[in-house]
């Protein structure tokens, strides 16, 4: 084995969740990625559609326990000293699948290896081994370092709540029990004069409505600002809910901007400009409003990029008149209006 070590680190990630085409509701999941070599280890799965298992929404004797599972200071949970790194972000079940790797110790190192995906107590590695990916060997302290100050520091947790400002109330709660549904929580006001610091501290996001004045915007704003509460403000492009959904999900992401892979979206000239930093899957989609405010959804392209930017054009139906597009992978989602 090379005595050459790797670095060992942790940053935020989501997986992003949203109303698809289709759709589907796809449930919105935060949690901490391993950080190897710089870049998140997840991006060397090619596109994979999971999440660690050190997971925001999981209980904190739960979180507490998986980390100290990586520590080694428990017994591994599947045969042959292997553990859990990616798992279905739906559910915990195995059947599901799960990306495992031996963890054990060498001396003070620390040494992941033997990276399988697994869908029973068993690995295959000659069937379902992840033959180009480690050994990685990390280093005693930078290791529990990296993983103890998940227990050392009371970290806030992510905001993964939005306050809905607008004057079409039933779009408004058509909005928020979408968002409700795959895990953001959402809250409907015209507004928060009052409102104790506290409950304006749940808040990560505060979405306004078209039809929301500069002088009532103003206001809210004002009102987070004397709270001492950081939240990102949306603008919504229109009274499209999937389109308001992947919006709110882009404000919410939390993860470097360094460490994402989708990165860039333009929409102009009958086409759609994308950027993305590892091979994955891109899906676009388009909406559009016609001139009666009906909307229409178009899938316009679903397949893996290379890294690099791409360009990909865009049927001109789909994309006629007041249009917007947006791009989702796995684990981000971006949302431009098609420039006239």
């Amino acid at each position: 084995m090379s005595a050459a070590y790797a670095t060992f680190g942790l940053a935020p990630a989501m997986r992003a969740g949203g109303v698809l085409a289709n759709g589907v509701f796809q449930v919105h999941r935060d949690f901490v990625d391993f950080i190897v070599d710089g870049r998140p280890l997840l991006f060397q799965l090619s596109d994979l559609d999971a999440v660690s298992p050190l997971a925001s929404d999981v209980p904190p004797a739960i979180f507490t326990a998986q980390v100290r599972s990586l520590l080694l200071e428990a017994d591994a949970p599947l045969p042959g000293g292997r553990y859990v790194i990616y798992g279905c972000p739906d559910c915990a079940d195995l059947a599901c699948g799960a990306v495992t790797a031996a963890i054990a110790r060498d001396g003070d190192d620390y040494i992941w290896q033997d990276f399988a995906w697994q869908t029973d107590e068993h690995a295959d590695l000659q069937l379902n081994g992840y033959h180009g990916i480690g050994p990685f060997r990390f280093q005693g302290d930078e290791y529990r370092d990296a993983l103890g100050s998940l227990l050392r520091e009371a970290a806030e947790a992510p905001r993964r709540r939005v306050l809905l400002v607008g004057a079409r109330v039933a779009l408004l709660a058509r909005l928020a029990a979408a968002l409700r549904t795959i895990g953001v929580g959402a809250d409907i006001t015209d507004d928060v004069d009052g409102v104790p610091a506290d409950e304006l501290r749940a808040y990560g996001a505060v979405a306004f409505g078209r039809a929301v004045g500069e002088e009532q915007r103003a206001r809210i704003r004002r009102a987070f600002t004397d709270a001492g509460v950081d939240v990102t403000y949306v603008d919504g492009l229109a009274p499209i809910v999937p389109l308001l959904v992947a919006q709110i999900e882009h404000a919410l992401d939390r993860s470097p901007l360094d460490r994402r892979r989708l990165t860039r979206l333009v929409a102009a000239d009958g086409e759609a400009g994308v950027e993305v930093t590892s091979p994955c899957r891109v899906q676009l989609t388009a909406y559009r409003l016609d001139r009666l405010y009906r909307t229409h959804t178009h899938e316009v392209f679903d397949g893996v990029l290379e890294p690099g930017r791409h360009r990909i054009p865009l049927d001109a139906k789909a994309v006629k008149g007041e249009a917007f597009v947006v791009a989702r992978t796995s684990g981000s989602v971006l949302v431009e209006p098609m420039a006239r």
